[in-house]
């Protein structure tokens, strides 16, 4: 191989697959690749046939291979990868992890947070959504599990929708699934799963059991790669997928979402005191839908107020006080965000809305994970 052939394999090897996020030298994507004449001629194998980053892995492929010096023109062969190599690929992403192996136990480096409400319509998915493109937003590697099944809303929040309305479906290598990935944060949903002929993708009827499966293959059948935070999206109250995730992740932590008035407070509780029953930690309150600024310096407090700081003191024992960790206020911006898909943390920063979840994420990060119950080497 001559010096230019190794600059072009170096420049292709280093383009990073969209889905997987990882270079596509790392995951053996790389074939023959030679310079004739200043043609680089490149052959790479992508995962399955129809692999939706196909389009975008030949371009960034052809655009590394021609700005290598020397290369004035460039062929791109693709093909796609045998079981075989299918089969090392999924073996080599799953690291030493068996499969349907859960990547998210105590000893894991992933913070686990599980967003709950007493009762729905508080606002606890576009919270969940928007603080995790805030946390994306300053570096942290995020992922969301709307296991919100019944009402699921997180690929709408997140804008992942397609021209039909409905959610994109994941890709599958074998018997993983790749999130898709909207604002720099990697999302699942039963949306993305449900008929495709459906209005609205289809209603979820289903008990306990399948609430259970369905959970379960959310935390292992999905690839995420190394996360530094996993929001998971939960059902208002506590009901079979509360139970489920308190029997999965034990050492999570929950963060209470309720408005100010008291019909809210009062049932937010019972969710906090659930997950404590279960092991987790509740790490803090926040109150949604507080009082709004108007135009003229005066304030709207359309719920009432004084929710979240009950819910806090509610669930603060001495040995564990529970803070009120943000007042987020009504906000248009954050509403017409919500609907258009884009996070009002993303589209409209300065919103006061966006302001306070931004600063939930930086309290968050600020918090780190608590040790406790994990495993942690020392150095003989």
């Amino acid at each position: 191989m001559t010096a230019i052939d190794e600059s072009v394999r170096a420049a292709v090897s280093a383009v990073t697959d969209p889905e997987l996020r990882r270079p596509i030298g790392e995951l053996d994507m790389v074939r023959e690749v030679t310079v004739d004449d200043g043609t680089a001629h490149v052959g790479i194998v992508l995962t399955i046939v129809g692999c939706p980053a196909a389009q975008r892995i030949e371009s960034d492929v052809r655009a590394a291979a021609a700005s290598v010096p020397g290369v004035t023109d460039v062929d791109v062969a693709v093909g796609v990868m045998t079981p075989a190599e299918r089969a090392a690929l999924t073996a080599r992403l799953r690291g030493s992890r068996a499969a349907r192996q859960m990547p998210f136990g105590p000893d894991s480096l992933t913070r686990v947070i599980a967003v709950t409400s007493g009762k729905g319509g508080v606002g606890k998915s576009t919270l969940t959504a928007n603080l995790a493109v805030a946390l994306a937003a300053r570096g942290a590697a995020v992922g969301v599990i709307d296991a919100d099944v019944h009402g699921f809303s997180i690929p709408g929040l997140l804008g992942l929708v397609g021209p039909d309305g409905l959610p994109p479906q994941p890709t599958r290598i074998d018997d993983l699934m790749l999130p898709p990935v909207a604002f720099g944060v990697k999302a699942i949903s039963i949306g993305m799963f449900l008929p495709r002929d459906a209005a609205g993708g289809g209603a979820v009827a289903w008990r306990g059991p399948m609430l259970h499966r369905t959970v379960q293959q959310f935390l292992t059948d999905v690839f995420f790669g190394d996360l530094d935070v996993l929001l998971l999206d939960m059902p208002p109250g506590t009901g079979d997928v509360a139970i489920s995730v308190g029997q999965f992740l034990p050492h999570a932590d929950v963060l209470v979402v309720t408005t100010p008035q008291a019909a809210a407070s009062d049932v937010a509780v019972r969710s906090g005191l659930l997950a404590r029953q279960t092991g987790q930690r509740v790490i803090g309150v926040v109150e949604n839908m507080a009082a709004m600024t108007l135009p003229d310096g005066t304030t709207l407090d359309l719920f009432g107020s004084g929710g979240g700081e009950a819910v806090a003191a509610a669930l603060s024992t001495d040995a564990a006080p529970v803070p009120l960790l943000a007042t987020v206020p009504l906000s248009p911006a954050l509403r017409a965000s919500g609907d258009a898909g884009v996070p009002v943390v993303a589209g409209a920063p300065d919103d006061a809305a966006a302001v306070a979840i931004t600063r939930l994420a930086d309290d968050i990060l600020a918090q780190g994970r608590s040790l406790a119950g994990r495993s942690l080497p020392f150095a003989r």
